[in-house]
């Protein structure tokens, strides 16, 4: 149970109904090929959505409200959605190789620079990408990210069986057995996904649509890329500490990430700061959207100004 929560904490997305695409395109690499769609025009905007193990999908209303002003992008990370890899396996599922997409990808778009948003792993992701190429990142934002290292680690399951009741952790059991035992079909992927919702959401009107999202997992790539994590002992304590780009910390007050893992990041990140929004878990669009696109709405433009 407690490795199968962990895996779960990082399945992250936006929740509204899909929104039309300006353009779509790819970008080949050596193993495979990487799909990306972009919205609107001026100063670029990449966002990294988390998982690991899904697709960037759930995120174009995000990218579309911001393309009034920015030009915004998404991208599959590899092995998910349309991006396709010859092979899957611990070889093309790292971290190095996802880092080095973004940075192929920047340069496919002739981008000089971009502000980075990863959301929940996606920070993970952005946090090594800066790490490796600090001079491509004019600002960054983590939203609800897994934090500086793993640390979160050591509590997240625990955050989140304290949030979930009895009969929605018997009901888990029953359906992560289920699974286990050969059912993968798309209905009991939902009611898992069902069962673990509420601990993510103040409100729980949402859990439905974080249902749905849930169930749509790649859970091999899932697995390859939190243990390629523990591989590299995945931690920029160190590699960011000079960083000096303004960042953006933002999470709910009742997100399964505990305040203490943003104030982490916050002390190594010189140029950061930190926002909780009240009444709010693990996905600020949906709990508190209005206030979440407001703070990064500031952020970009104090970055771009």
């Amino acid at each position: 149970m407690k490795k199968v929560l962990f895996i779960i904490f990082f399945m992250n997305f936006i929740i509204i109904p899909p929104a039309f695409s300006q353009k779509s395109g790819f970008l080949i690499t050596d193993d495979g090929k990487i799909h990306y769609q972009t919205y609107g025009s001026g100063s670029p905007f990449l966002i990294i959505n988390g998982g690991p193990g899904l697709d960037s999908e759930g995120f174009s209303p995000l990218a579309e409200l911001l393309s009034d002003k920015y030009l915004t992008i998404l991208f599959d990370q590899r092995g998910t959605g349309k991006s396709a890899l010859k092979k899957i396996d611990n070889t093309t599922i790292t971290m190095k190789r996802m880092a080095q997409d973004i940075e192929s990808l920047r340069a496919h778009l002739n981008i000089k620079d971009w502000i980075v948003l990863g959301h929940s792993f996606g920070g993970w992701m952005a946090e090594y990408y800066a790490s490796r190429y600090p001079e491509r990142i004019k600002g960054m934002i983590l939203s609800s990210s897994g934090g500086i290292d793993l640390e979160v680690l050591n509590y997240v399951s625990a955050n989140i069986n304290i949030r979930l009741s009895e009969a929605e952790k018997e009901s888990l059991k029953y359906w992560l057995e289920k699974i286990r035992q050969g059912d993968t079909g798309y209905d009991a992927k939902y009611k898992k996904g069902e069962c673990l919702a509420p601990a993510y959401l103040y409100n729980k009107k949402f859990v439905p649509q974080v249902a749905e999202r849930l169930a749509h997992t790649n859970l091999q790539i899932n697995k390859l890329v939190f243990r390629n994590l523990h591989e590299i002992n995945f931690d920029c304590k160190e590699t960011l500490r000079n960083f000096s780009k303004p960042v953006l910390i933002i999470q709910g007050r009742q997100d399964i990430v505990g305040d203490g893992t943003a104030f982490r990041a916050h002390s190594i990140l010189r140029n950061s700061t930190v926002v909780f929004l009240n009444e709010c878990g693990h996905y600020g669009w949906l709990d508190q959207k209005e206030q979440y696109i407001q703070e990064i709405d500031k952020f970009l433009a104090s970055v771009n100004k």
